[in-house]
């Protein structure tokens, strides 16, 4: 297993510790809670470098990355429902556009077509791991201020998202219609 991939590995590894970060109480776990899903969501960026710079794209590579990154994120959203901080609906949605593209790529890929993430898709990422940390931190610094920050952010990513999911379809509609 080259580099690139022990990366992606430990970025799934990293996930059940912040998930019990997160959950257990204990003197700042929501910040090393937050330490764990940056540093985790950093990794995403160097594996995808690494693997490009020294030629070590991979199969697995190809398969877990993507699965790793939905992995994070559905984690820390799932946290976030049981700790009241983002309502389930939204959730859904979030992770309904994840399944939907994530099925899109496996239609493309059985057709030998790569669909690469686009720049919405990079952008909804973004957006996701902010609103991620500020959540995490229950608003904070911006509770100071009295500035719902959450709340912006939740609603900001719901509709990043599901434009980033119309944008993949849209791009894509050759791989539905070539369904037989």
């Amino acid at each position: 297993m080259n580099l690139a991939n022990k990366i992606t590995v430990l970025r799934i590894l990293m996930i059940p510790v912040f998930m019990l970060f997160m959950l257990l109480e204990f003197p700042f776990h929501m910040e090393a809670a937050l330490l764990v899903f940056l540093a985790a969501s950093l990794t995403d960026k160097l594996d995808g470098h690494i693997a490009r710079k020294f030629n070590m794209i991979t199969d697995f590579g190809k398969f877990m990355d993507p699965l790793a990154d939905k992995l994070l994120i559905t984690g820390a959203l799932v946290v976030l429902i049981q700790l009241g901080r983002i309502e389930a609906w939204i959730v859904f949605v979030i992770l309904t556009r994840e399944f939907a593209v994530t099925g899109l790529r496996s239609l493309a890929a059985a057709q030998s077509i790569i669909i690469a993430a686009g720049k919405y898709g990079k952008i909804k990422t973004v957006v996701q791991i902010i609103s991620i940390a500020i959540l995490i931190l229950d608003n904070f610094p911006f509770s100071l201020i009295n500035i719902p920050m959450d709340i912006i952010m939740i609603y900001i990513m719901l509709i990043i998202t599901v434009l980033s999911g119309i944008d993949y379809f849209n791009k894509n509609m050759q791989v539905i219609l070539k369904m037989k």
